[in-house]
């Protein structure tokens, strides 16, 4: 079997979906599935990865709405070639762009035609309908909702979604959603290469920390989802009354407004810093090397890091609306808070006071038997063969 994936970017920076993909793609090609990728970023894009896989980069995207103007004419040359297509991600063109022309060729030679699903990575969860922050966003979903959206969501021949809470928070965000089919395919994350003094050094060349000085890990894009404010501010406010914290790591993309601001507010302070994006062996140097991994995130459909960080063995520290913190909570592998200031700040007192570093350690032992229960890929890639062989 041969699958197309069509995603808007491929650039780790722009979050998790493309890194899904890279983690699905190759147990799924162990067990005899391959996989080719259509993203809409400019031919000459380096992404400083070598993928093993074909991915065609068909940009440069025009607009807001990412309007990529070859696509229709690559999907009527090439869809043929594939037996299905998953579009990833919704209300950019390569969700409608896509639909469209597949609705077309439908019409004319049905048979032939590969099977169309959607995986909308967490983008019908109605948080991005309610926060008070989107409210210009959300009436602009609404608009594409009911224009275009909505015609590919029912008309697909299935929703794909990482976990069951986020396939069921789905059916709460708008009118007239009726998929032909949801399918929780889960999602399986690589595990970790083995740890490496490299990994520590590359780390600690990048965050300027001591070798033993311990600290706290946020690693995520810096966006205002992320809750990131929040995890800054509860910070501040525990150490002001002298209770001792080890120094906060904030590592993702910093060059967005929002990360200037938040950078611009700790300036001057020792105990926060600011790595910028981490990859390869600094990345996972930072996660083995925490005391925590913490993430206040105010929505989240999976959480590729979350799970990346428990294969690690490392404690998780994560708010209720990351859709898989009942297995966290199930399992003890860490502790689970609402998305608040009021909570993150009692989350982190309750580490500075209650908290031994036997305690620590047990949850992360608990969090690396969880996720080798749970996240191995090779039983989410059979989950995803299953769900799309059904049609």
């Amino acid at each position: 079997m041969k699958i197309l994936r069509v995603i808007s970017s491929m650039n780790p920076a722009s979050g998790g979906p493309s890194q899904g993909i890279r983690n699905a793609v190759p147990q799924l090609k162990a067990l005899g599935i391959e996989n080719e990728v259509l993203c809409f970023d400019e031919p000459n894009a380096d992404y400083g990865i070598d993928d093993n896989f074909a991915v065609h980069k068909i940009g440069p995207a025009k607009s807001p709405y990412a309007y990529v103007p070859t696509l229709s004419t690559w999907l009527e040359a090439n869809i043929y070639k594939f037996d299905k297509v998953i579009i990833h991600g919704l209300w950019l063109y390569n969700s409608f762009g896509t639909f469209k022309v597949w609705n077309r060729l439908k019409k004319k030679n049905q048979e032939k035609l590969p099977s169309l699903y959607v995986m909308p990575h967490g983008m019908l969860d109605p948080y991005f309908q309610r926060a008070a922050e989107r409210k210009w966003k959300a009436l602009r979903n609404l608009f594409f909702w009911h224009i275009v959206e909505n015609q590919v969501i029912n008309n697909v021949d299935g929703v794909l979604f990482t976990c069951e809470r986020e396939l069921i928070l789905a059916r709460e965000t708008f009118k007239n959603y009726h998929p032909k089919a949801e399918l929780n395919v889960s999602y399986g994350v690589q595990p970790p290469p083995s740890t490496t003094p490299n990994m520590t050094a590359e780390f600690l060349k990048v965050s300027g920390l001591g070798a033993t000085e311990p600290y706290l890990l946020f690693l995520s894009r810096i966006h205002t989802k992320k809750g990131v404010d929040i995890l800054i501010d509860a910070y501040k406010s525990v150490t002001a009354k002298r209770l001792k914290l080890p120094k906060l790591v904030i590592a993702g993309p910093d060059d967005s407004d929002y990360a200037q601001q938040l950078m611009q507010s700790t300036k001057g302070r020792e105990d926060i810093v600011f790595t910028g994006m981490l990859r390869g062996d600094a990345k996972w140097g930072a996660i083995y090397g925490c005391e925590i991994f913490i993430l206040p995130s105010h929505q989240e459909n999976f959480g590729i890091a979350v799970v990346e960080a428990m294969s690690c063995g490392r404690p998780v520290f994560i708010t209720k609306q990351v859709n898989i913190y009942t297995v966290i909570e199930d399992s003890d592998s860490g502790m689970v808070f609402e998305d608040n200031l009021s909570s993150v700040i009692d989350v982190l007192r309750n580490l500075s006071i209650n908290y031994s570093a036997d305690e620590l350690n047990r949850m992360g032992i608990n969090a690396k038997k969880t996720y080798e229960e749970h996240y191995l890929p090779t039983g989410a890639a059979q989950k995803f063969i299953n769900a799309i062989c059904q049609k």
